[in-house]
């Protein structure tokens, strides 16, 4: 049914840049909003970024507020996750997630679910 097909993770250096992308399929794209998690060893899973189903409003985490930018293109079913100024403890696997309702006025961090599965970010010189 749903799926959430994450790529483009890797190793990179201190202050480079990495793109993610995550395939959907499964639902209706636009009538959902789509987020990205991430979860570093030894720590639980945190809220990086969301994206309402209008494909404009945005909430980011405070930790990659100007770093990051989630965007979506209707056309290819599929958000990005565009990192840049890539800093060590920004080492995770990064989860797509989507909404587990259709429509919603408003972005909610709790609201996500339909898990992807993963791809491994790794930050170091």
């Amino acid at each position: 049914q749903v799926q959430l097909v994450e790529s483009g993770g890797g190793l990179v250096q201190p202050g480079g840049s990495l793109r993610l992308s995550c395939a959907a399929s499964g639902f209706t794209f636009n009538t959902y909003a789509m987020g990205w998690f991430r979860q570093a060893p030894g720590k639980e899973r945190e809220f990086v970024a969301a994206i309402h189903w209008d494909g404009y409003n945005t909430d980011y985490a405070n930790s990659v507020k100007g770093r990051f930018t989630i965007s979506t293109d209707n056309g290819l079913n599929t958000v990005y996750l565009q990192m840049n100024s890539l800093k060590s403890e920004d080492t995770a696997v990064y989860y797509c997630a989507k909404d587990q309702a259709r429509y919603r006025l408003r972005l909610d961090r709790a609201d996500f679910g339909s898990w992807g599965q993963g791809t491994q970010v790794i930050v170091s010189s």
